[in-house]
């Protein structure tokens, strides 16, 4: 299945930052649901939720870890949480993944 197509300018729209996972919390009555605090590199840490919590057996192993979010997406409200940002990741069939850069930056740095 092929994809649409977007143009450079759309695409240069999706602000990726890295930030550090500051804490993880489980949603109550949410199969999939982690609610994380991150450190964008902004004044104030920012709840992201993410339906990643079938992958982590400890969901707190997180805490720590510095991944690539979305910073530029419209706040959402899920299950009476606002979520403002989205962490990057993939999955395909039984495998996900998480991405995390090979040397530490600065919380905020943006993807280019």
């Amino acid at each position: 299945m092929e994809s649409e197509k977007i143009s450079y300018e759309d695409f240069a729209k999706v602000e990726i930052g890295l930030g550090t996972i500051l804490s993880v919390e489980v949603v109550p009555e949410a199969d999939k649901l982690l609610c994380l605090e991150v450190d964008l590199g902004e004044e104030t840490p920012r709840q992201i939720l993410s339906g990643i919590r079938e992958y982590f057996e400890d969901p707190q192993t997180l805490v720590g870890k510095q991944c690539p979010f979305v910073m530029n997406l419209a706040p959402r409200t899920i299950r009476g949480f606002e979520s403002n940002g989205m962490i990057v990741a993939a999955s395909s069939d039984e495998s996900f993944a998480l991405f995390h850069p090979s040397n530490p930056l600065p919380n905020g740095t943006r993807l280019s």
